[in-house]
């Protein structure tokens, strides 16, 4: 007989179509699929099989071939739904060449805090988006948020160099609004520019007149007298701080994330020293409430959490643990049991954000992100399970008591070889032949390059075929989501009825699979985009 794989009428699974950047078998995302997912992930860092050019590359290939509609909403839901920096800045200023009435549509959007504006500001300097300069209508979009800004966020937005603020002003020109305006920016951008000279310092805002006095009070006790009225950034009174009674005093002043954020600072300052503040900081973090009110999720707090030097209390490290229980809350119920493979090989131990040097590359690595995802599921839906895998499926036993903190750092450990993603599926068709699920979700880079499928398919459409017949004999109709947490354009599962592909990090990722699961056509990653309004 002839070739059974190569003459086959009526293969199961579509073949795949191109090669990962491990070299494996896989699907090539359609366009607007592959700047999503590169939006929801990029960093414009070093990962472990790209360069940070290839991502910008990528990214300018792949916008030209979507509309200019797309690509506004997309930079919208890049920052307020991803919570990503530096890609909706670049999709900003590829807008920006394209379509400037859309551009003015999502610029203050887009562009929501001082850091975006300076991020935007470097990557229209560098050149890499076409002309050094801005452009009329650039000038325009800069000039507008300068003036609508609240003197806060543009305090905010002085902190940083390499661009600083400074430069920003100087090269937009800003008209001010009025006279207060008028000193701020003078203040801001140095005594030297002769169009904001006539202001004095009797005009500047109230909380600059108080951080220039808190700036030059001459004792502790003086500074801890003008922080009591004055709200401001702490991170602009950390340089003029006389000892621990006022960083004290700037530690009460904080708010959940900064306080999260910052530990190592206030140990490094002595402020965790007082067993008084130690004890109010920890209740405020461990306080459901608040960790309900603020929507935190259980990123954010194993981010904290692996940060934390070993000098923090036990206290305060055991509230982090607390809220991030609490966060499980915030993390939707999925219809029922899940399936869920961990992707615990080589390539998962890089850092999440991307190589940035020594001393900037976060400790977060893509591995944690997976393992903390895989275990906020299975605390929110009794009955599924876990499977973690690189070139094998390892069995993972979990204690009812164990925080999810300490699950996901255990779930963290398996591994660490090749990458085969089809392994959870196999392990699941072999091992719990009559468990029902309701989906099977794949944490991965989706960079599988062990295993091979039938008809010229990947492994993962091979087993998943399988898996989906047998929960078909089962009464279920499952679902298979790969998220994929780093800016790789290819999957291991072509996109259909029952197949999402989305690509992040973030706690949206959440929102997106339950959607899916739900039945709700919104929650495909693509038209989640399409369903931005500008």
């Amino acid at each position: 007989m002839a070739n059974r794989n190569l003459f086959n009428l009526s293969p199961s699974q579509p073949q795949a179509d191109t090669r990962n950047e491990a070299g494996g078998l896989a699907y090539q995302l359609e366009p607007r699929a592959a700047l999503a997912q590169l939006a929801a992930t990029g960093t414009f860092h070093q990962t472990f099989y790209s360069e940070a050019s290839q991502q910008l590359d990528e990214l300018l290939a792949l916008a030209e071939q979507v509309d200019s509609e797309y690509l506004a909403k997309l930079a919208i839901y890049a920052r307020e739904r991803a919570y990503m920096k530096d890609m909706p800045a670049a999709l900003l200023l590829v807008l920006a060449r394209r379509d400037r009435e859309r551009m003015h549509r999502v610029f203050g959007r887009v562009v929501d805090n001082g850091r975006v504006l300076r991020s935007l500001f470097q990557m229209l300097r560098s050149g890499r988006f076409g002309s050094r300069g801005m452009s009329s209508s650039l000038q325009r979009a800069f000039q507008r948020w300068l003036n609508e800004a609240s003197v806060g966020t543009l305090l905010s937005a002085s902190i940083g160099n390499d661009p600083s603020l400074r430069d920003v002003l100087r090269m937009a020109r800003p008209t001010p609004c009025d006279n207060e305006r008028r000193a701020l920016f003078g203040w801001l951008a140095g005594r030297d520019t002769p169009q904001w000279a006539p202001a004095t310092e009797a005009d500047l805002p109230a909380q600059v007149r108080g951080l220039l006095a808190y700036r030059a009070a001459d004792s502790a006790e003086a500074q801890v007298e003008i922080l009591r009225g004055l709200k401001i950034r702490w991170d602009l009174l950390a340089d003029a701080a006389r000892g621990p009674e006022v960083w004290t005093a700037i530690a009460k002043q904080m708010g959940t994330q900064a306080l999260r954020m910052n530990l190592n600072t206030l140990l490094r300052h002595g402020v965790l020293g007082d067993r008084a503040m130690v004890e109010g900081i920890a209740a405020f973090l461990a306080d459901p409430d608040e960790v309900r009110r603020s929507r935190q999720f259980p990123y954010q707090l194993m981010a904290a959490y692996k940060n934390a030097d070993a000098g923090v209390p036990s206290q305060i490290r055991k509230a982090l643990e607390q809220a991030a229980e609490h966060a499980c809350g915030n993390v939707p119920q999925l219809p029922g049991p899940v399936l869920v493979g961990l992707d615990t090989s080589g390539s998962m131990g890089s850092a999440v954000t991307g190589f940035r040097g020594h001393g900037a590359t976060s400790a977060m690595r893509c591995v944690d992100v997976a393992a903390l995802f895989a275990s906020a599921i299975l605390r929110r839906n009794p009955g599924s399970v876990v499977v973690p895998f690189d070139t094998q499926a390892y069995q993972a036993t979990f204690e009812a008591t164990e925080s999810i903190l300490g699950l996901s750092h255990r779930l963290s450990q398996y591994g660490g070889g090749g990458t085969d993603c089809s392994l959870p599926l196999a392990a699941a068709n072999r091992a719990f032949p009559t468990k029902a699920f309701d989906a099977a979700i794949l944490v991965s880079d989706n960079e599988s390059w062990v295993g091979q499928g039938r008809h010229g398919s990947t492994a993962v459409m091979t087993e998943w075929t399988r898996f989906r017949a047998n929960q078909r004999r089962l009464g279920r109709d499952p679902k298979l989501v790969c998220i994929d947490i780093q800016p790789y354009g290819t999957t291991q599962a072509p996109e259909s009825p029952e197949i999402l592909n989305i690509g992040g990090f973030s706690d949206a990722v959440f929102d997106g699979v339950a959607a899916f699961l739900d039945g709700d056509a919104q929650g495909r990653f693509v038209r989640e985009v399409e369903a931005i309004e500008l």
